[in-house]
């Protein structure tokens, strides 16, 4: 059992030798960890005092591209470099450490893909209120989004990630994984699971975002973007019969007005507005089988990605459990 503990990081030399530290070099169940560094672009002294601190395998991005890009840069490479399982923490030092292996057990023993760290934000003293509330309510949304799989703090960058779950894996915004990573897992079928981890205290603040506000903006457009493009008939079949009822519900009011005055004029507007509508709502149904079929081109596209990182890997396992009987050798018969 290989374990890969990746760790992005953006101008961060003063902060990763403390959550290298943190780190455990043992784990029972777990026969090797080493520990990854991605750079993203800094202008510090971070990989050198990664190099100095022992770090394994450093991957580098000559600028900076963001936190998404720098999270699948290092799926990517722990994929390659073997990983069995991979853990992904942040550089700043804000979870602990020894909860690695609470982090990982739900994937060794077969229950889970995914796990995401609980920090139980309301517990956070440096959290204020509305940073927890807009954490609770987020948390929400996207379990909704995410079909409803078990994830207690959305946003937390402290999860495990099994090596089959982490090669259908890959996040196309560029602001952040978290959300995004959770949805597809969710609506793809894998196996979610939360558990309760501790923070240390704070040592700097996110750089992640300049304020909430725009940090609420952003991830709202990630959680209706990934749901519409794994969900695409049913969003734009919600959105044609609204539009529908709004305009079936204007001809009713023209032709209750138009009859009661007798066929009088004064309720054209309506008319033409549920005109409108109406042909705005078969607009989006069409839209919605058009993005149906192109959904299921996607789903080809995730099984195609699978199977180059496989073969990128040398790993010739299959996507699910094959049991033998006792005693049989050799391939399974082809079928006929």
């Amino acid at each position: 059992m290989h374990l890969i503990i990746q760790i992005p990081c953006y101008n961060e030399e003063e902060t990763l030798p403390g959550t290298l530290a943190d780190i455990p070099r043992s784990i029972e169940g777990v026969d090797r960890i080493s520990i990854l560094v991605i750079n993203d672009g800094s202008s510090d002294r971070t990989v050198e005092v990664a190099r100095s601190e022992g770090v394994d395998y450093i991957v580098s991005y000559p600028q900076n591209r963001g936190l998404a890009r720098a999270f699948m840069a290092g799926i990517d490479a722990c994929i390659r470099l073997g990983a069995d399982i991979i853990v992904n923490t942040d550089a700043d030092n804000q979870y602990y450490g020894p909860d690695i292996e609470k982090l990982i057990r739900p994937i060794i023993d077969g229950e889970a893909e995914l796990v995401i760290g609980d920090r139980q934000v309301k517990g956070i003293s440096h959290f204020s209120a509305v940073k927890k509330s807009l954490q609770t309510f987020g948390s929400r949304v996207v379990r909704t989004a995410a079909h409803g799989a078990r994830v207690a703090d959305a946003t937390s960058g402290f999860r495990a990630v099994s090596r089959e779950a982490a090669m259908r894996m890959y996040v196309i915004n560029d602001f952040t994984y978290t959300l995004e990573t959770i949805i597809q897992a969710g609506q793809n079928r894998t196996a979610v699971k939360s558990v309760e981890i501790r923070t240390n205290p704070m040592t700097r603040k996110s750089r992640l975002f300049g304020s909430i506000l725009s940090y609420v903006r952003q991830s709202m457009g990630i959680i209706i973007r990934i749901y519409t493009m794994y969900r695409p008939l049913k969003t734009f079949m919600v959105l044609s019969g609204l539009f529908f009822t709004l305009g079936l519900a204007l001809s009713v009011r023209f032709i209750y007005y138009y009859y009661i005055t007798e066929g009088q004029t004064g309720k054209v507007q309506s008319l033409i507005f549920a005109a409108i509508t109406i042909i705005a709502a078969f607009q989006l149904f069409f839209s919605g089988i058009l993005a149906d079929l192109i959904a299921a081109n996607r789903k080809l596209l995730e099984y195609l990605l699978v199977k180059v990182r496989k073969i990128e890997s040398n790993d010739p396992s299959p996507s699910y459990l094959l049991e033998k009987k006792s005693g049989e050798d050799g391939e399974p018969p082809a079928p006929e």
